[in-house]
């Protein structure tokens, strides 16, 4: 049992590998077999085919995404009981680790799949659909919590401040990529943060939550 998880991890991490280099189509099950060491049988019993193959990289990627975020605002709510400065502390901290990765962030997984959803069947794009869905969500639930408590300065909808955020964290990915500046991700991480810190008032890091205010 044990041999066989080390057998498929070692799949997806030379699949994943070949994805973020060059996509989905161009890496091939006879290059992932022949770098893993092991028989087409071999990878035929961890995956079916390509598509199966597919959702084991997105299974995989979400549940350490999901940790990640556990552990990074989990340390907010520790450091803070406010949801405005559990979102600022939360995203300075996910800029800093994004920021100590060696050679910078590997690329996103689930940008390079969505475009080549040609690629996939419907379940792989459904796969791909829910994890932004829930990343979107994510915040979002974070923004109404800071709603509730807070003013906005212009009045934003807190699923496009959601979505903002999101788009910051994936086009920063993209954007260090494509111009081997590594920097560039948790830079654009700290202006979605800066960006929340001005929707509302008054200032961030002296606001006053509105039930202080309506005392």
């Amino acid at each position: 049992m044990r041999k066989g998880n080390e057998t498929r991890e070692r799949i997806l991490d030379i699949a994943e590998a070949g994805v973020l280099a060059k996509g989905f189509g161009a890496t091939s099950i006879d290059e992932i077999i022949a770098e893993a060491g092991i028989t087409k049988s071999g990878f035929f019993y961890h995956f079916h085919d390509k598509n199966e193959l597919a959702r084991g990289l997105l299974a995989r990627h979400r549940g350490r995404l999901g940790q990640l975020v556990d552990e990074i605002f989990g340390r907010a709510a520790e450091l803070s009981d406010d949801p405005l400065q559990q979102l600022l502390i939360g995203l300075t901290l996910f800029a800093e680790h994004m920021a100590a990765m060696p050679g910078g962030h590997p690329g996103c997984l689930v940008a390079t799949m969505s475009y080549q959803e040609q690629l996939f069947n419907r379940e792989v794009r459904a796969m791909v659909s829910s994890i932004v869905e829930d990343w979107n969500a994510f915040f979002r639930s974070m923004i109404e919590r800071i709603v509730a408590a807070y003013p906005l300065r212009e009045p934003v909808d807190p699923g496009r401040i959601a979505r903002n955020i999101t788009c910051a964290i994936d086009g920063g990915i993209i954007m260090s990529k494509s111009l081997g500046d590594p920097s560039v991700l948790p830079e654009q991480m700290l202006m979605a943060r800066n960006y929340v810190k001005m929707l509302f008032q008054p200032a961030a890091l002296h606001a006053v939550p509105r039930e202080a205010l309506a005392a």
